[in-house]
């Protein structure tokens, strides 16, 4: 396929598997613009200063997010920009809450090249690419997924200070808003996640964590 203007975003901090991603996305893709990264702030930076940006190869374990996080933050601050998940976590459980928190596809990193290739194709031309699994009833973790998906850009960055222990007034502070502002987001962020308080809000962030041997509680 001819690649003209397409950008693609590498967010991996192996540089040899990066450029395994280089490869894949020229076979894929060629012409396409590339954009490396190597931690979760060098995504968040790269996908800001690319907003135009159309697809993500996004590894899950990166230094300073070892979670859904940065895919939960890319779909909430960047919907347009597509998400393909290329994980050393390969139980089913992790590719299953992949999709749950919308990426368009997901590829072990194990997988051949050539399938790596066509993953890309698929998602590029607004396809999905996700293993083939029985569809089971929604889990735990789909009915995380479908809160967190309800929150607005600002409401989720509310969410992720308040995991951070930020107070209102640093909330405020960092988002440029009034106290006023804030309390409402947080209101509001609460009143979605059905969280009763701040703690119980954090904890349900925290469900973002990947655990690949237990599955994803909203038990509280």
């Amino acid at each position: 396929m001819s690649a003209t203007g397409i950008t693609v975003i590498l967010a991996d901090d192996h540089p040899l598997f990066r450029a395994a991603l280089r490869q894949a996305v020229l076979e894929a893709a060629p012409g396409a613009s590339l954009v490396e990264c190597a931690d979760a702030a060098g995504l968040r930076g790269s996908a800001a200063a690319n907003e135009s940006a159309d697809l993500v190869l996004l590894d899950l374990m990166m230094p300073g997010s070892r979670s859904f996080a940065e895919l939960a933050w890319l779909r909430s601050q960047h919907p347009a920009m597509a998400v393909l998940v290329v994980s050393a976590a390969e139980h089913p459980s992790v590719s299953r809450q992949a999709r749950a928190y919308g990426a368009a596809g997901y590829v072990p990193k194990s997988a051949p090249l050539a399938e790596l290739v066509a993953a890309i194709r698929a998602v590029l031309d607004g396809g999905e690419w996700l293993p083939s699994e029985p569809v089971g009833p929604p889990g735990p973790g789909d009915v995380l997924a479908a809160r967190l998906a309800s929150l607005t850009p600002q409401q989720f960055r509310v969410l992720e200070l308040i995991a951070q222990g930020k107070l209102n007034k640093q909330i405020a502070a960092e988002l440029g808003i009034s106290e006023q502002t804030t309390k409402a987001h947080v209101s509001a962020t609460l009143a979605k996640l059905g969280a009763r308080n701040r703690t119980q809000a954090t904890l349900i962030y925290r469900e973002l964590e990947i655990r690949e041997d237990q599955p994803l509680s909203l038990e509280r």
